[in-house]
């Protein structure tokens, strides 16, 4: 999830890392379980009370219900949409479509937060290249996360995959930091020249969103205060995942 954010970089120590991997593992646990979900005929709103459940069988809390006034457990974001939709039981998912399910959880008071898009039933070439580019450029963004790197290799990582086949790279929202508060800085662009931007230190954990468009970058919000969609009705692809810099390299806490 993408929104507000503290003023400054708070690193964490090696145990404060250790303790998130927990909420980390809950929110990748009902990610997975949920694009399990994923069909023709279901509606988000069905998706985000499988959801809800899931996270508190864990013993956890929703992080994004509540959040700025936010009424769901995911953000669920289906074809053209780029990121936080509001689930409804009005929209019900077709063959053909793509979704972004994006997850958060709290436990003990730390968040973890990461999102998927999957295909609903088979999808045309478009999307299917949309969606392997998008993923891949999440994995270069991550893997750019070296300690004494700075912001702007993440960003560019993830730019020169997109931007390679074609696709458009969201300028308006960034990943961001994460810890304690679901947003925390630093901002984490999807675009950036090498070298450039914050120093990354160990103890800096961030999530890293790529937010890809088939056709134009420029995007804009909805009615509802939430909802981003494409300004050209393309196609958008979202992947997430909450990261540890360290010295021995990026560590992933969004996994079971």
């Amino acid at each position: 999830m993408i929104g507000r954010f503290k003023e400054e970089p708070i690193l964490k120590s090696p145990a404060e890392i250790e303790a998130m991997k927990e909420a980390g593992r809950v929110s990748a646990k009902v990610l997975r379980m949920v694009g399990d979900l994923v069909q023709p005929g279901v509606s988000t709103l069905e998706l985000d009370s499988y959801v809800e459940e899931l996270i508190r069988l864990e013993g956890a809390t929703p992080a994004f219900k509540g959040y700025g006034g936010f009424p769901g457990s995911i953000c669920s974001s289906p074809n053209d949409m780029v990121v936080h939709g509001i689930p409804s039981s009005t929209v019900i998912l077709q063959e053909g479509d793509i979704i972004s399910i994006d997850t958060g959880a709290v436990v003990d008071g730390w968040v973890g937060d990461n999102a998927w898009t999957y295909p609903v039933g088979e999808i045309d070439d478009e999307k299917k290249r949309l969606l392997e580019v998008t993923e891949q450029s999440m994995w270069a963004g991550i893997e750019a996360a070296q300690a004494g790197s700075h912001m702007g290799d993440i960003g560019h990582a993830v730019q020169t995959v997109a931007e390679a086949a074609g696709f458009g790279v969201v300028r308006e929202y960034v990943g961001h930091g994460v810890g304690r508060d679901m947003h925390e800085m630093p901002n984490v662009p999807n675009y950036g020249r090498p070298g450039r931007g914050l120093r990354l230190e160990p103890g800096l954990v961030i999530c890293i969103e790529p937010m890809i468009n088939a056709g134009t970058y420029h995007v804009h919000g909805l009615d509802d205060g939430w909802a981003v969609v494409t300004d050209d009705g393309s196609p958008s692809a979202h992947f997430e995942k909450t990261i540890a810099v360290t010295e021995d390299g990026p560590v992933i806490l969004t996994t079971e």
